[in-house]
């Protein structure tokens, strides 16, 4: 493979320019040197932190392992995917959050554009499908576009007690059912290794279901690289190898505790110190179709691991700045006004890439028309990476804080480097801020407040006092 070679992986290298967060190029509103400076020593610490706390189940750091400790699994998964992709016509991920985001975000950036609606001669494997809401109008729509006996389900939840995923696997089963369709033939569960509702289900069919171990120190929004995106990502055809492998070349890349030699460090004390410069908004814009979806999952990382109520020493912070996911060029003609006009509130972070290996040239024609004659001779590639570099342009004479992540292509290399960059980025924003990184109780309560409205036992007097808000409520109903 390429990416075993040293001068490619130097080739492929993730890399930050981030000139325009800095005052020395960008005026009064940038950061000064010497305020970079002053962070040192709490980024130093952030990343003792995460070094010294690798691994650690009890910590939810087992996702710092991932790119070394799977070789058996990678195997089992890369034949278990040949198998899915011989004997079936569609491949669907039943899961939610991290379940869901992680594989079709890797899937929106690997897999051809259209790939659902290619033959399947052209794609070599399944139609894919991602599951992810409740609404019942998707089912309904997904039904309409799948056999479900021919059709291989991935139920993802840890717990199996995930009511949007378990929802979807109730009607899933009866479907089966009634085409008279063994469940175990036509589901794979990715849950724990021992407890939760996936592994009674499956002891109740004795053990007929094949089975994926989603690790106790693996969260759902840092489990991409683990069985949850690996399985899907493998079922298409994506080099999942390769994408292990561009994790672990940059985790060896931030290796450092020195902001200047450690990007993934560097971005997490750039948003820290913007934190403190009062922007709590935090815009990711990647110039790629291929990476729009890289958005919606890293705001899901971002939000869910720094937006807390308390620090690690019980004081109330409210900490965390707002994950925005935009797209270039369509949110220049959208949100990029709004961007250097509106409130000094946010830094945008761009996501740019070298080469996109399909270059588009644009003939020329219409000479007599200044306005469109110029773009001949050019490409449609040249276009994006010069609207790329003028957006960021125009937002630093403005005043406006951005900086640049540079992916050389887009390969599962990159993308790897890319996706544990921003997991290593999350975990040292939250040592910075003293918080805890890895858990989700505002999540948590939403859910329960789920269950008491349905009736689940146990969560009677929630109903009660629900019921009571709804009846006051119901006075401010215009």
């Amino acid at each position: 493979m390429a990416y075993k070679t040293k001068s490619w992986r130097k080739e492929m290298r993730v890399t930050v320019d981030y000139g325009y967060m800095m005052k020395n190029v960008m005026g009064e509103r940038g950061i000064s040197d010497a305020e970079l400076s002053a962070i040192k020593g709490k980024a130093k610490n952030a990343f003792s932190y995460v070094s010294e706390n690798r691994g650690k189940d009890e910590l939810f750091m087992g996702w710092t392992e991932l790119p070394y400790n799977q070789r058996a699994i990678v195997a089992d998964i890369l034949s278990t995917a040949k198998e899915i992709r011989k004997k079936f016509k569609y491949f669907v991920v039943l899961g939610i959050g991290g379940s869901a985001l992680g594989p079709s975000m890797v899937f929106n950036a690997l897999k051809h554009l259209h790939y659902n609606e290619l033959p399947k001669s052209m794609r070599g494997g399944p139609a894919f499908y991602v599951e992810d809401n409740v609404d019942p109008t998707r089912m309904a729509a997904l039904f309409d576009v799948i056999d479900p006996a021919k059709t291989c389900f991935n139920v993802i939840s840890k717990s199996g007690a995930t009511s949007e995923t378990m929802a979807q696997f109730l009607i899933i089963a009866k479907e089966l059912g009634k085409r008279g369709v063994e469940l175990a033939d036509n589901m794979i569960f990715t849950t724990d290794a021992a407890r939760g509702n996936l592994v009674k289900i499956d002891k109740k069919y004795g053990g007929k279901f094949k089975k994926y171990v989603l690790p106790d120190g693996v969260g759902g929004r840092f489990s991409e690289l683990s069985p949850v995106g690996l399985l899907p990502a493998a079922v298409l055809g994506i080099d999942i190898k390769g994408m292990l492998a561009g994790a672990a070349y940059m985790d060896e890349i931030c290796s450092k505790p020195d902001i200047n030699k450690n990007p993934a460090l560097l971005c997490a004390a750039l948003q820290y110190i913007s934190m403190e410069k009062g922007k709590n908004i935090n815009v990711l814009m990647p110039y790629s179709d291929r990476l729009k979806l890289m958005a919606d999952w890293y705001c899901q990382l971002w939000a869910e691991s720094v937006g807390k109520a308390v620090d690690n020493a019980g004081n109330t912070v409210n900490s965390g700045t707002t994950p925005v996911k935009s797209l270039g060029v369509t949110d220049q003609h959208s949100q990029v006004q709004l961007y250097i006009e509106g409130p000094y509130d946010k830094v945008i972070t761009f996501i740019s890439v070298k080469n996109y290996n399909v270059g588009m040239p644009i003939p020329e024609g219409f000479e007599d028309i200044p306005d469109v004659a110029f773009l001949g001779g050019h490409s449609m590639e040249e276009l994006i990476q010069a609207e790329n570099k003028a957006t960021a342009y125009a937002l630093m004479r403005a005043g406006r804080m951005n900086y640049t992540i540079n992916l050389p292509e887009i390969n599962a290399f990159t993308l790897g480097e890319l996706m544990y960059m921003f997991e290593l980025q999350t975990a040292y924003a939250g040592a910075m801020l003293n918080i805890n990184t890895f858990n989700q109780p505002g999540v948590e309560n939403g859910k329960k407040a789920t269950f008491a409205l349905l009736g689940k036992k146990g969560y009677e007097a929630l109903k009660e006092e629900m019921d009571a808000g709804v009846s006051q409520n119901n006075k401010y109903i215009v």
